[in-house]
């Protein structure tokens, strides 16, 4: 497996992981009864509930656009040292970003968030030229 697939089956996993520390969470928050019911008028989420929230669906956003990178640079042959560089500081950022975020890190997760864009963006434009 390329070091570029191998990074992008890492990042399904951080965001199970994301997923299941958010859903423990937002659990306690809400409790059960709401948290199994069918959310028609769904709780606002406060604090690190939903700060775990934010964060993960901005690894959805964010994975789309790696996903997309990963599957040019794979498909078209473009697997160099640069593009799994880029992978593997993507991933790095995505793992730095969770507690940046629950931890309101000022103003380092947006910077955190622009070193994961940036080299997602790099492998795109590595496999380009």
């Amino acid at each position: 497996m390329t070091p570029e697939l191998t990074a992008l089956a890492l990042a399904g996993l951080l965001q199970a992981l994301q997923f299941a520390a958010f859903s423990v969470a937002a659990n306690r928050q809400v409790g059960p009864r709401v948290a199994m019911g069918p959310r028609d008028n769904a709780p606002l989420l406060r604090g690190t509930a939903g700060r775990l929230q934010r964060a993960l669906n901005n690894h959805f956003e964010g994975l789309i656009l790696f996903t997309m990178a990963v599957v040019v640079v794979t498909l078209g042959g473009q697997a160099s040292g640069v593009t799994a560089a880029c992978a593997w500081i993507y991933l790095a950022a995505r793992i730095l970003y969770v507690p940046a975020y629950v931890l309101g890190w000022v103003p380092w997760r947006s910077v955190i968030w622009g070193v994961g864009f940036g080299a997602t963006m790099l492998m795109i434009l590595a496999a380009l030229f």
